[in-house]
């Protein structure tokens, strides 16, 4: 018998194939760093569902007695939740509309119009959102206050105490990271439909129009779920801005579920679970998209 011939059996490792392990530990961590991100949430919305005496008397981690949806109708009632939602949707529909187009727009001037300085122009945009807001809250304060605006635009006449500041703030502080997101992702087109479209006569807002924003559909998408998120979950700049109470947007509305002497904080889970949904609803609508502009641009050499 050769040396060849012979069939070394090697022992079987335990605990089945590497990958296979691999994978279980990776699915586990991931499972631990979900749960763990989600606690607060299911904890929120299991001490709404619950009376204030029972958790106050047996802990927020015990069996309920009874659930009941009596607190977000009175989250919803005793907070007028109902006009504070609609300040916040006008604040922020319009300012991701208006962020987007500003951005794609000047994104596409500077990625793909040879324009002398445009990097240097990215440059000023990106160093614009590395600013931090508390610094210039006292300058803007004191130039709101002296701008005028008409009667039918603000009953303050001026540009503070109204809608149209908090608005203006917005666009302003997230236009930065739309631009560089969107102009590194123009950069990575094909070149060659642009200059297609040149060769057939496509002005400037043609281009941009008609065939720019077609391809960028999936990354303004996403962009579009991290703004509405992040305007419509501000508080800052709306508690700085307005003074008039009914004019707050609807993160400041869950001050008025505080009692001077007494926080019902299973009430105040309820007001939170209620200012939430707007958020989860968007994600759930664009899931989709947003999930296809995060992985753009992955598989490119």
């Amino acid at each position: 018998m050769t040396v060849s011939a012979v069939r070394v059996r090697r022992p079987a490792r335990p605990g089945g194939p590497p990958g296979r392990r691999g994978r279980f530990g990776v699915h586990a961590f991931l499972l631990a760093v979900s749960l763990a991100f989600l606690a607060p949430l299911l904890l929120a919305v299991y001490a709404s569902l619950r009376p204030y005496e029972e958790t106050a008397r047996d802990g927020y981690f015990s069996l309920p007695d009874r659930l009941s949806l009596d607190y977000y109708r009175q989250a919803f009632t005793d907070s007028g939740m109902g006009r504070h939602f609609l300040n916040s949707l006008l604040i922020t529909v319009p300012g991701v509309l208006i962020t987007l187009f500003l951005a794609s727009f000047t994104a596409f001037a500077v990625a793909r119009l040879r324009l002398r300085g445009s990097l240097l122009l990215l440059m000023v945009f990106t160093a614009g959102n590395l600013l931090p807001q508390q610094v210039i809250v006292t300058p803007l304060y004191v130039l709101f206050n002296k701008v005028p605006l008409p009667y039918w635009m603000s009953d303050s006449l001026t540009l503070y105490d109204s809608l149209w500041a908090v608005l203006a703030v917005q666009v302003a502080f997230q236009l930065g990271f739309c631009v560089f997101v969107l102009a590194n992702f123009l950069r990575t087109l094909p070149p060659e439909i642009l200059e297609a479209a040149i060769v057939d006569g496509a002005g400037v807002w043609t281009r941009y129009r008609h065939v720019t924003l077609p391809l960028c559909r999936p990354a303004l998408a996403a962009l579009g779920t991290l703004q509405f998120t992040w305007m419509y979950n501000d508080f800052l700049w709306g508690l700085v801005f307005l003074s008039t109470g009914d004019k707050l947007p609807v993160t400041s509305a869950l001050n008025n579920l505080r009692g001077q002497f007494f926080t019902d904080y299973n009430l105040l889970a309820a007001g939170s679970v209620i200012v939430a949904l707007p958020t989860i609803v968007v994600f759930l609508l664009l899931q989709r998209h947003f999930i296809a502009g995060l992985t753009l641009g992955a598989n490119k050499g």
